[in-house]
């Protein structure tokens, strides 16, 4: 977040505040999509009003519960891309699904205070065995649910059927090249077609049962390789039977530099950030908010700051049972990292490789196109 977005979240507070107190309702937009939480309790109300507080202050221990959460569903993948820790080999964390039962803790302590959880982490969700019983979970709590794919196991039958039962608010899916050859180059070892399958069958169950979720997200990461496919993208989203596509920037990810540089488009509208002499310019006026308000809970149980990082270097601690998710949030270690993350963010590799500080907005898409009229939020 930039210091500027921060102050005008602050100046809309009002406007968030008659909402809530009027309606019980929040809208927004994350990365692009728009979402409109519904039914709010007056728990969840209460920690939104104290959450905004915190957005200035930044206290080492938050007044309030956080508003958004990542759960990490594996940490494996059956991909290899070139940026990601678990494509390179470099996620040294051993190859886990998460525990049920770790997933209903977590979200009987915190469900009913968040806005968003996204289901998905370093590994591939859909590889989780028991996704529909994780689906359900989370499906009775008001949030909005997000759920992000490399789409290879999409149309299987037990994905499918997952999705029906309990569909996500969003399910994301990651299309980066029109054909196999350019979609190869990034997500290394995918084909389109069992996604392609997938979408169309989601698309059609959805026309003929009325339903309007999830809502289909294509979501292409704009690189050299793929950036001359873009005039193409809407109509082969709309052919595929995609309710909305984005366009997203490559992040920088705590891995080597060079692994990006071959990716990054020629066209400067873009990129994620502003280059100098082909080094990355820095920006002085980034306000971290997701060891305050974004948690990450890793596939072992591990609670971390933010999804990046990766390999649970500075974990607050895991979450097990007799450990609640309030013993880590508010616990002296917790606080300690977070005073590191507010003060001396460089003494940590994840935050020196931040991939969101040297952006012009927080937002990683820059461009949103609605394929389909009337994308519904959370509670229509």
């Amino acid at each position: 977040m930039r210091a500027r977005e921060r102050w005008e979240y602050l100046s809309r507070a009002p406007l968030i505040g008659w909402d809530l107190i009027a309606r019980g309702q929040h809208r927004f937009e994350y990365d692009l999509m728009p979402v409109a939480v519904r039914g709010m309790s007056a728990a969840a109300r209460l920690n939104l009003l104290r959450s905004g507080l915190n957005l200035f202050w930044r206290r080492n221990k938050p007044w309030g519960w956080p508003l958004h959460m990542q759960v990490e569903l594996t940490s494996y993948c059956e991909l290899q891309c070139p940026v990601c820790p678990a494509g390179t080999g470099e996620l040294e964390r051993d190859a886990k699904s998460i525990d049920v039962a770790l997933v209903e803790q977590l979200m009987q302590e915190v469900g009913e205070h968040l806005l968003t959880v996204s289901l998905w982490g370093w590994g591939e969700p859909l590889l989780h065995k028991r996704l529909e019983r994780i689906l359900e979970i989370t499906s009775r709590y008001p949030c909005a649910k997000l759920l992000s794919t490399n789409g290879q196991q999409l149309n299987h039958p037990r994905v499918q059927q997952a999705l029906r039962a309990h569909p996500p608010t969003y399910l994301i899916v990651a299309v980066d090249g029109l054909c196999d050859e350019t979609n190869s180059v990034y997500r290394r070892g995918a084909k389109l077609q069992p996604l392609l399958d997938g979408v169309r069958a989601l698309a059609e169950w959805k026309r003929s049962t009325g339903a309007t979720l999830p809502i289909l997200h294509c979501r292409f990461i704009a690189m050299r390789h793929n950036e001359h496919e873009l005039p193409a993208l809407p109509q082969f989203c709309t052919d595929a039977g995609f309710d909305m596509a984005t366009v997203r920037t490559l992040s920088i990810v705590d891995t080597p530099v060079d692994r990006h540089n071959g990716l990054i488009p020629a066209s400067e509208l873009l990129r994620a950030y502003s280059y100098q002499d082909n080094q990355r310019a820095r920006r002085s006026d980034f306000v971290c908010q997701h060891a305050f308000t974004f948690p990450t809970l890793m596939a072992d149980g591990r609670l971390v700051s933010c999804e990046q990082d990766h390999n649970c270097s500075q974990a607050y601690g895991t979450l097990k049972p007799g450990v609640t998710f309030s013993d880590l949030w508010r616990s002296d270690r917790a606080s300690s990292i977070r005073r590191t993350i507010k003060e001396s963010p460089e003494k940590f590799s994840f935050c020196r490789n931040c991939p969101y500080a040297d952006r012009p907005t927080s937002s990683c898409s820059i461009q949103s196109l609605h394929l389909r009229p009337g994308i519904p939020g959370v509670g229509d």
